[in-house]
């Protein structure tokens, strides 16, 4: 027996269209997860620090946007390079935690760059609730196993007519659609 994914959607994206693709993070299986379930082709926006794993920072660092977040001049420089991704088509991708949380955090509070970089370009926001991933994959050593992950992709928020002063609504909104979604995967 293997991994299964079994996916639910709310709603699908539509090819030729830029997404911010949202989701928690709780697993490193995350990301192969995610590429697994969007069929838009998307670039990731994440912290540089994992660029210098061994393997896995070689490739990392050729098909991600890296991000210092102690530099604030890194953070703007996202934005620049997001928005030459998205004007060539691409989808972009970052999970809003900013981090694994610890084991015992269901769902940790969310950044705002995801949800300020939806509303300069006026994209639609994705969320999608990853269900099994820590059970199946943790960071806990010798821990975890085979079996099914389960994936909702939810309705897009549309960020059409937003301004910068909507980020924190926008991103309370999107964390809530994901952690209910969490809490009903637990039952």
């Amino acid at each position: 027996m293997g991994f299964t994914v079994k996916i639910e959607a709310q709603q699908l994206p539509e090819k030729d269209k830029s997404y911010m693709f949202i989701a928690n993070h709780t697993s490193m299986v995350d990301i192969m997860l995610m590429l697994s379930c969007v069929k838009n082709p998307f670039v990731f926006v994440g912290k540089k620090e994992l660029a210098k794993l061994p393997l896995f920072g070689f490739f990392y660092k050729r098909t991600c946007i890296l991000v210092d977040r102690s530099s604030a001049k890194s953070r703007q420089a996202v934005f620049l390079r997001a928005q030459k991704r998205l004007k060539s088509g691409l989808s972009i991708c970052i999970f809003p935690e900013g981090g694994v949380p610890e084991e015992h955090i269901l769902l940790d509070d969310f950044k705002d760059g995801a949800f300020r970089l939806a509303i300069n370009h006026q994209i639609p926001i994705v969320p999608l609730t990853f269900a099994d991933t820590k059970r199946r994959f943790s960071y806990t050593f010798f821990s975890g196993g085979p079996g099914r992950m389960r994936v909702k992709i939810h309705r897009f928020l549309y960020t059409n007519g937003l301004t910068i002063h909507d980020t924190k609504v926008l991103n309370s909104r999107s964390r809530e659609i994901i952690l209910t979604q969490l809490e009903r995967f637990k039952k």
